[in-house]
């Protein structure tokens, strides 16, 4: 397995990256991914499901916003895994999972995965080392399957600083626009940064073959974390090649 150090990994973008080319580059990139995604979702041939990690405060949600900008929302769906219902809780945890998972055509986008039932529940106690090896087994079938059934899976782990994280958690008190954002606990869940970088450690060496490996994006600058994620998801699907398939009308010249 990869070894992976979370404290010796960059945060922020390389020093030959520059805020204003890549912002423009990212603005052709998300062009380029309108027309990839009306391919993709006419051909119906297969799907993608982006999954989205990272400490509180990484900025998922504002990166949604940022490549996901333009793009036709019927090919594409975001949802967000909450603390599981009773109902939930009564079955296997990834019950709720496959669910949500992309049909053929679709963009799914999941913000926070099955992946918090490793993460969250580890550093709370809910669950002992033995079961969290049980469910890394379960995870990498359960993406092995997706795989085989035609969806490219594409993980992204927001790597943001300790500091940045600190800050970002204190803009939530302090600027009036960000106070919706807060909730009870943040402060805790600063204090739980080194325990979150442990088991994330541990998921990226159990859960990363190289069929389906993480990426460790930089997200200490949200121009550049948005950057690359539209560009592993545009290569992705170029790599796809979806093209647009040949309707009744040509058909019918074809036949006349």
């Amino acid at each position: 397995m990869p070894d992976f150090d979370l404290t010796q990994l960059p945060s922020r973008a390389p020093k030959e990256f520059h805020k204003a080319s890549i912002k423009r580059e990212l603005k052709k990139i998300r062009q380029e991914l309108i027309e990839l995604q009306n391919r993709f979702y006419a051909a119906n041939g297969h799907s993608v499901l982006i999954v989205l990690q990272g400490m509180d405060a990484s900025g998922k949600d504002g990166l949604i916003r940022r490549v996901f900008s333009g793009i036709n929302p019927q090919g594409v769906r975001v949802y967000s895994f909450k603390e599981p219902t009773e109902r939930e809780l009564a079955h296997d945890f990834l019950w709720r999972i496959h669910q949500q998972t992309p049909a053929r055509g679709m963009m799914q986008v999941f913000n926070r995965s099955h992946y918090e039932d490793v993460l969250i529940t580890r550093v709370e106690g809910l669950i002992d080392d033995k079961t969290a090896r049980q469910r890394f087994s379960a995870i990498n079938a359960f993406e092995e399957l997706l795989q085989q059934a035609g969806t490219t899976v594409l993980k992204f782990y927001l790597h943001v600083s300790e500091k940045e994280q600190r800050e970002r958690l204190a803009e939530r008190v302090t600027d009036p626009a960000k106070h919706w954002k807060y909730e009870a606990g943040d402060e805790k869940k600063a204090g739980q940064w080194p325990a979150y970088r442990q088991v994330y450690e541990d998921v990226f060496r159990q859960c990363s073959p190289a069929s389906c490996p993480w990426h460790i994006v930089p997200a200490d600058q949200n121009w550049y974390k948005a950057y690359v994620v539209a560009q592993t998801l545009r290569d992705a699907l170029v790599a796809l090649n979806p093209q647009y398939p040949k309707g009744k009308v040509m058909k019918q010249k074809m036949s006349s």
